[in-house]
């Protein structure tokens, strides 16, 4: 019962905190979000051998390289059409499909963009309402949810590493200092 009032209350505050102050305030936080995909990505794309870029850890799912980009690709697709943002000049993809350096600089490409668009977002645009696949959302909004795409995604990659019988590499957060003994 006590964890339902708390839950209540805090989004009870939470409501016009976010309203007041959300989108401005928050731009660092979103920022910080893709700086720690661009990390998970680049750290990703260094453990799996370049061998094995091309290997699917099921039939019928993406292979490694793939999956990896088709993260950034959503990211520069949804930030093109949602947040009116013209496209980066990519990489080949026959290079970054197929090697270490390619795909970490494809990483680079579109996560250095990406964040130069958030950075630059004017505070009027990420107040406008827009329809974002059904829903009516703050513009701002849209970042957040191309951040849970991201990790959603992400995590399927975990599937390729113990397909081979590899850990993956592991999970670091900028705020969360090892605890040592």
């Amino acid at each position: 019962m006590r964890f339902l009032v708390l839950a209540a209350l805090s989004a009870i505050l939470a409501g016009p905190l976010r309203a007041q102050d959300g989108p401005e305030s928050y731009r660092a936080v979103q920022l910080e979000g893709l700086a720690q995909q661009r990390r998970m990505l680049l750290a990703m794309v260094d453990s799996m051998p370049e061998r094995l870029y091309r290997v699917q850890a099921e039939p019928g799912q993406r292979d490694f390289a793939s999956q990896v980009e088709h993260i950034p690709a959503s990211l520069m697709v949804l930030v093109t059409r949602f947040m009116r943002a013209s496209r980066p000049s990519l990489p080949d993809s026959a290079v970054y499909l197929n090697t270490r350096a390619g795909m970490r600089r494809y990483v680079v490409v579109v996560y250095d963009w990406a964040e130069a668009v958030l950075r630059n977002e004017p505070a009027a645009q990420r107040a406008e309402i827009v329809t974002f696949f059904g829903a009516r959302v703050p513009r701002w909004k849209v970042w957040d949810e191309l951040q849970a795409h991201a990790w959603w995604t992400g995590g399927q990659l975990v599937a390729n590493f113990r397909r081979h019988g590899m850990a993956p590499p592991g999970f670091t957060h900028p705020v969360v200092a090892p605890v040592r003994r």
